[in-house]
């Protein structure tokens, strides 16, 4: 799908999808037609129409939910929407109040590549100016450092599975660390804690979050990790 070109109406419902329910919970129809500003029966068209391009699972009366192939779309647009927004933030000096509207513009044309370079010029960003996660990329790196040391964008490989941060989880979930996302100092930060790609984790959600902190087990061992950690530290589940 990487090299398909989606609708960008088929982008923003997605979007909208993976911003209510990344986590696999079901998004109402009045909560999308809500957010996008349509009218329920025509969201209900278009939901069918997703549900029959294999990108979401969707029940009559009662809402939808991603497919792993509409979570790797979802996450992507999502991705490359919160990176221009630090960009306009930060760089660019873009008023607050226009910075949405501009990177939903920007995003659908946004190539990998300009994606990848801005994400490194950033320094590798886990928060939107709203403090939202920025997903992780769907390049195959373990971590940033890998990414770093390959120079030739075309000899990047995409990941052929979806990821969340442990701060995105919101039900009680496990999987494999497959991505470790950050500075030179956060992952040696992270390193020393002795987490490590391929560990297991598991975490129990609303048992498991203090303050800004979340209690993780790691190959059956308890660590409390602050939310910088839980933002770059992605499983596959």
């Amino acid at each position: 799908m990487a090299a398909d070109k989606i609708s960008d109406n088929i982008e923003e419902y997605l979007e909208v999808l993976y911003r209510n329910g990344s986590n696999g919970e079901q998004v109402s129809t009045t909560m999308l037609s809500k957010e996008l500003g349509i009218a329920p029966g025509s969201v209900t068209q278009m939901l069918k129409k997703l549900e029959n391009l294999g990108y979401i699972a969707y029940t009559p009366y009662k809402g939808a939910t991603l497919t792993d192939e509409g979570m790797k779309i979802a996450q992507k647009i999502t991705r490359k929407h919160r990176i221009l927004e630090k960009f306009l933030k930060d760089i660019l000096k873009i008023k607050e109040e226009n910075i949405h509207d501009q990177a939903c513009e920007m995003e659908h044309s946004l190539s990998d590549e300009a994606e990848r370079s801005l994400c490194n010029m950033l320094q590798n960003p886990d928060l939107c100016p709203d403090e939202n996660v920025i997903p992780a990329c769907n390049f195959n790196f373990e971590s940033c450092n890998e990414c770093y040391s390959q120079k030739d964008f075309d000899k990047v490989i995409y990941r052929e599975f979806n990821l969340l941060s442990v701060s995105e989880l919101t039900s009680s979930s496990e999987g494999t660390i497959s991505f470790i996302r950050g500075s030179p100092q956060l992952l040696d930060d992270i390193a020393e804690r002795g987490i490590k790609i391929g560990d297991h984790l598991s975490y129990e959600f609303n048992e498991n979050r203090v303050g800004n902190h979340y209690l993780v087990t790691i190959e059956g061992e308890e660590l409390n990790i602050p939310m910088e950690m839980a933002n770059n530290i992605f499983i596959r589940n």
